[in-house]
């Protein structure tokens, strides 16, 4: 039984595989399109690098509403569908309009698949395994950033000035794969009570994933947490206030952090320490790496150390390692010093903030608004990684950016960001280890 929730649960998460793809994806096409196209700073920022992050946004924000209304399985198929016409789309683009409106399109996908596959697997999950099975999709995200850091290595070269045609393009072919496969994974049996008031397929489910008696257990349990669930109970009230704010404030700190500044542009700010261009995409690679190695870390001992424990480690990690980038940059330091703390910093993220915000998100929420909650953590998220993405050029370009001399003030606002998510952390951050979601319900929100 528990090795078919692990199935679905991988299944599903696989999205957070075309999401890492997709996002990163564009780090190694973007310096060969600004050459193309001959952009401004503005216009690259804006139309190139974070159009996509814009459809993240909106993906997120109302990812929500066809989870509710169609299902988990329904939005995650049709996720997939949207990254394999975004990958096409961008692979065979004219100009940079229509290239930047098929990188929204994927972004939809993106956004819309932070809501939905995190959900499906908390609500297939027991409180024993959740932790580890939602952070299975962070793991596929930095999965796909590893390969994408791969791929784009691979293919640098393959089609001369069209390489990033052939960086982007490729990556329809996982899309197509996990359209296919997600047909296979059955309903979320709290979606199927809630929204189809369909007990019996619920406990259908229930019953592939449980025994017989712990199965009508759990049916009975979700069900008199679902009774006092008023019509049209809406997100934005008194009793939400707390799970608002934890939502918001774990999303906000996690770009704050300024992991996304630092996997969308690690070729340029690793050119920018002193690396040639096929060594900075080389050494971008090693991101990578350390990104999967640290993440499989946090996926193993989420469920064991617990959520704010897990947060604490990267936060202390996140301060020594932008401190130090700073310092780098500003004194001038060895590029091999430059590139070992910004592998600390990725590792960091990876085992704190990486592999407990989609779990910690997808918990904190009572079933009948879940799908709206998951939507505001996120949206939250994507708000704040397309504005950095956005004004990153304005700042790091070589040529007119504010800091085109050096940019080690960036990198002492990020830590200084990460003092005051250490705060929030050890004060205010509840810790939701081996505890049910209707437990958690009853601690978080109160009538």
């Amino acid at each position: 039984m528990e090795k078919k929730v692990r199935i679905w649960a991988i299944t599903v998460a696989l999205a957070g595989f075309l999401f890492g793809f997709d996002t990163v994806v564009i780090s190694g096409a973007n310096l060969p399109i600004k050459e193309l196209w001959n952009t401004s700073p503005w216009f690259h920022g804006t139309f190139i690098m974070s159009m996509a992050l814009w459809g993240t946004v909106l993906g997120a924000l109302l990812g929500g509403i066809p989870c509710d209304k169609f299902g988990r399985k329904k939005t995650l198929f049709w996720i997939g569908i949207l990254y394999l016409i975004s990958a096409l789309g961008s692979a065979f683009a004219t100009d940079p309009y229509i290239f930047s409106f098929f990188r929204f399109i994927g972004g939809i996908g993106v956004g819309a698949s932070s809501v939905a596959a995190p959900i499906y697997i908390a609500e297939i999950s027991s409180s024993k395994n959740r932790g580890s099975l939602v952070a299975l999709y962070q793991f596929n995200i930095v999965f796909g950033i590893f390969i994408a850091f791969i791929s784009n290595y691979l293919l640098k070269g393959i089609g001369g000035v069209n390489d990033w045609r052939w960086m982007l393009g490729v990556e329809a072919i996982p899309a197509f794969i996990y359209a296919v496969m997600v047909l296979g994974v059955p309903n979320s049996p709290r979606w199927l009570i809630l929204k189809r008031k369909d007990d019996e397929g619920a406990l259908k489910v229930l019953n592939l994933i449980f025994d017989k008696e712990k199965a009508l257990h759990q049916l009975t349990e979700i069900k008199q947490h679902l009774v006092s669930t008023v019509k049209g109970d809406k997100l934005f009230q008194k009793k939400y206030h707390k799970v608002l704010g934890l939502g918001f404030l774990i999303a906000f700190f996690n770009q704050l952090s300024g992991i996304n500044f630092v996997l969308y542009y690690a070729p340029e700010i690793l050119e920018r320490a002193g690396l040639a261009t096929q060594e900075s995409l080389f050494s971008s690679i090693s991101i990578g790496i350390i990104n999967l190695i640290f993440t499989f870390v946090g996926v193993r001992l989420i469920d064991k150390l617990g959520r704010k424990q897990l947060m604490k480690i990267g936060s202390l990690g996140y301060i020594i390692s932008l401190a130090i980038v700073g310092w780098c940059f500003y004194s001038s330091a060895s590029s091999l010093l430059l590139i070992t703390f910004i592998l600390i910093f990725v590792a960091s993220h990876a085992i704190g903030q990486g592999a407990v915000i989609w779990v910690f998100i997808s918990e904190i929420f009572p079933t009948k608004v879940r799908a709206a909650g998951q939507s505001w953590g996120t949206g939250t998220h994507w708000v704040f990684a397309a504005v950095i993405t956005l004004i990153t050029p304005i700042f790091l370009d070589k040529n007119e950016g504010i800091f085109k001399e050096n940019p080690w003030p960036i990198f002492i606002f990020f830590a200084l960001m990460m003092v005051l998510q250490l705060l929030w952390v050890v004060f205010k951050m509840p810790e939701t280890k081996g505890v049910s979601l209707e437990e958690i319900e009853e601690q978080l929100v109160k009538e």
